[in-house]
């Protein structure tokens, strides 16, 4: 167990970028708790936060694939335990991560669901862009939709482009293809029509239909709440998508909350959106594809906070867990947003080969490259490692649970980096002996190399693997590798740090505390936001700015509405399958204006323009300063576009006409004050900080060599320590090679110089 306090002395310096003074209605005068909790594909991860005292408490147990909510149960209860004492009556908020809704798509486990679409639009899920990913391909495969082809229907209505009826809707129609659909066992429904979002009338119209005619299709997605943008194709996938994972997200966070009521929680529940902020259980129900990158996304914005801690611009955040690496290029202290992103490849890394999602997502590159990666011998007789993982279950060899393959994992230990007797701060021992044994014969008898080369290989191609797409990724978003500061999270990112520093080019990197919890510990520095966005076609000549800011402050208003549920949500609890709070629409939003008093004066509004030249098929993304958009000049708008597009692709081109596409709104709260606190204020010799030397494996030198071993939580401020060196701590090890030198700073980061 890791515990750590606040300095008590009232005159110690905190960087004022540090922490964000924000006024708060809670004051935290008795115990009170935050508690974050990130599900992965091999261990599931807590921090519980004391907000009054500043203690951090952490806790890793296995993840359980086929109940995730008994590994979070599970978790729990070991804090309970730890403790000695019960904080559940204390806790105000619990912050959640998950993996469930893109498992669900990948591994198609999600409902039966229909589509109700305009006629002659059945094969929109099959036609796509008429984009082949692969040219030369003939048999190049593309993923099943997700709504089969039998279980889609038509209606005879349209809307043309600018919103006008040019066929009116015919209720008895949508009653007999909801009958028709219901009797096919469809379990949920999602309707798209063309062009509802310039007009959802229809489909608003549809789903009236849908709940008053007593249909046995108890889950509904219409697509001018989910995504009212264009692109016909990614807004249809993105709301078949999202129906198809409603059911089984409602059941998974219905058994969670019960299970968290049982176990004494009283307090709101929060979910981790893709975009990088945090929702309602009751938004996260009704929209569960804003959830699809859920767990990943809060190492970012934890990497995020500590660049603006120590006012880093340019930082590539680097989290390894045991089933895939994460990572994001953080430039000018922000991290990327993008609308478009792709699930399930037939090919893991051909774009265009997977489902395309519109939903906002932090700007993340994900491989298949973690602890549990197995290694293997290809046909071409070439060592493998991944994308396959071994998981939680069995796990890697050394875990001792049935695994067969040599991962990661087993050759990190058979090279000397993980201590087998200390592995989750000694809770959990691993078998070095099946590890080598695994990797002797499964790896090095048939490469004919030995069990140490072999090892090495392992480990030295994940590196590879994730410096090469690492360099793709910073050369696409115009970074520098050789001045970025890698930011090191999860339980094997610190340990393959340094070697991908290595690759790339990379000078420094930074190792927060609990960084192999910080996906769950960076749940407590995302705000509580949502981001909204409606497409509308109109060339910047023709535009009426004044309806641009009816049309901004519509969807501020939804925003708003979406932001008082979060916060005065019922008790997780009381959700019921077909509980739908929220209205996303600006036209429906007249209930909920009376109760926004209380918070609107603390929401804040960014505004962006996605904007393109006339005729062309992709926008650039323009943020704009959220004054009232008929107080800009079009001029004005003109040269935001041409100074953006123009840095991005070289040049501009003046006298071709440009268009707005689509307007965005993100509405956010303030973040709740966090900070790491201080270590004691106290100095000492670093001598007394080693646990004792063990022989690892150089980078360097292609051998064994003695490394000497620190506890971290034993290290002060200033200390500093030179390579070859490893440092542990309970949830993760630190590679210090011999080349590099560490310091520890007043808050517990150690900083690795190369």
């Amino acid at each position: 167990m890791m515990r750590f306090r606040r300095d008590e002395n009232p005159g110690a310096l905190h960087p004022p970028s540090f922490i964000i003074f924000i006024t708060w209605e809670v004051f935290v005068a008795k115990e009170s708790y935050r508690l974050g909790c990130d599900i992965g594909g091999t261990f599931t991860d807590f921090v519980l936060m004391n907000d009054k005292t500043g203690e951090f408490e952490v806790n890793k147990c296995l993840t359980t694939p086929s109940d995730p909510s008994d590994a979070v149960a599970q978790g729990i209860q070991e804090l309970l335990k730890r403790r000695g004492s019960d904080f559940m009556p204390h806790l105000e908020e619990m912050i959640h991560g998950t993996t469930l809704v893109i498992n669900a798509i990948i591994e198609r486990k999600g409902a039966s669901t229909g589509l109700i679409t305009t006629k002659g639009f059945r094969d929109v899920l099959e036609l796509g862009r008429e984009i082949r990913y692969d040219a030369y391909d003939i048999f190049a495969e593309y993923p099943e939709p997700l709504a089969p082809r039998y279980l889609r229907k038509e209606v005879d209505e349209r809307v043309a482009s600018d919103g006008r009826v040019i066929r009116t809707l015919d209720p008895q129609e949508v009653e007999k293809v909801l009958a028709e659909l219901s009797l096919m066992g469809v379990a949920s429904l999602a309707v798209c029509l063309i062009n509802s979002y310039e007009n959802p009338e229809h489909e608003l119209a549809i789903k009236k239909i849908h709940e008053n005619s007593g249909s046995r299709i108890p889950y509904i997605a219409i697509s001018c709440e989910v995504l009212p943008q264009i692109r016909e194709y990614e807004r249809t996938c993105t709301t078949v998508t999202n129906a198809y994972v409603k059911p089984i997200t409602a059941a998974y966070l219905r058994k969670l909350t019960s299970r968290l009521e049982s176990l004494g929680f009283r307090g709101k529940l929060f979910i981790m959106l893709s975009s990088g902020g945090i929702t309602s259980v009751e938004t996260a129900q009704e929209f569960p594809v804003r959830i699809i990158e859920s767990g990943p996304t809060a190492a970012v914005i934890a990497s995020q906070h500590y660049g603006r801690m120590f006012e880093i611009k340019e930082m590539f955040c680097f989290d390894m867990g045991g089933t895939t690496a994460k990572s994001c290029l953080i430039q000018k202290g922000e991290a990327g947003l993008v609308s478009t992103f792709e699930v399930g490849r037939v090919q893991r890394f051909k774009k265009g080969s997977g489902l395309p999602i519109q939903v906002p997502v932090v700007d993340l590159m994900e491989i298949g490259a973690g602890g549990g990666s197995m290694a293997k011998i290809s046909k071409m007789r070439l060592l493998q490692v991944g994308p396959e993982s071994a998981g939680a279950d069995p796990g890697p060899v050394c875990y001792g649970r049935g695994g067969e393959a040599p991962t990661v994992t087993d050759a990190d230990l058979t090279l000397g980096y993980l201590d087998p007797n200390y592995f989750l701060g000694g809770t959990m021992c691993l078998d070095r002996e099946a590890a080598d044994r695994a990797i002797a014969e499964k790896i090095a008898g048939p490469l004919g190399t030995s069990p140490v080369e072999a090892a090495f290989g392992i480990h030295d191609l994940i590196n590879e693997t994730m410096a090469a797409a690492a360099k793709t990724h910073i050369a696409e978003k115009g970074g520098n590798p050789n001045l970025i500061t890698i930011s090191a999270f999860g339980g094997a990112g610190p340990v393959h740090a340094y070697g991908l520093a290595k690759k790339i080019g990379a000078p420094r990197i930074l190792v927060p505390p609990l960084a192999g919890v910080g996906s769950a510990l960076g749940f407590f520095t995302a705000p509580v936001a949502f981001d909204l966005a409606r497409s509308h076609r109109v060339s910047l000549e023709d535009a009426d700015f004044a309806s641009i800011e009816t049309l901004f402050a519509s969807l501020e208003q939804e925003g708003a509405a979406i932001l008082q549920g979060s916060l005065n949500s019922h008790r997780p609890s009381r959700i019921t399958n077909h509980e739908s709070r929220l209205t996303p629409h600006a036209s429906r939003l007249t209930n909920h204006e009376s109760r926004l008093t209380n918070h609107a004066s603390r929401i804040t509004y960014e505004r962006v323009l996605s904007m393109r030249f006339v005729g062309q098929g992709a926008e650039t993304d323009l943020p704009i300063d959220g004054k009232p958009f008929h107080n800009w000049q079009k001029s004005e708008i003109r040269a935001i576009f041409d100074e953006a597009y123009k840095r991005l692709y070289g040049r501009t081109y003046p006298e071709t006409s440009v268009e707005f596409v689509t307007f965005k709104v993100r509405a956010g709260l303030p973040t709740r004050p966090f900070r790491i606190p201080l270590l004691k204020n106290t100095h000492g010799d670093v001598k007394t900080c080693i646990k004792g030397e063990r022989p690892a494996f150089s980078l360097i030198r292609k051998d064994f060599i003695p490394f000497t071993v620190y506890d971290r939580s034993r290290l002060f401020p200033e200390a500093s320590l030179k390579g070859p060196a490893i440092i542990e701590e309970r949830e993760s090890t630190i590679v210090v090679g011999e080349d590099a030198e560490a310091r520890v700073d007043d808050y517990g980061f150690v900083w690795i110089h190369l």
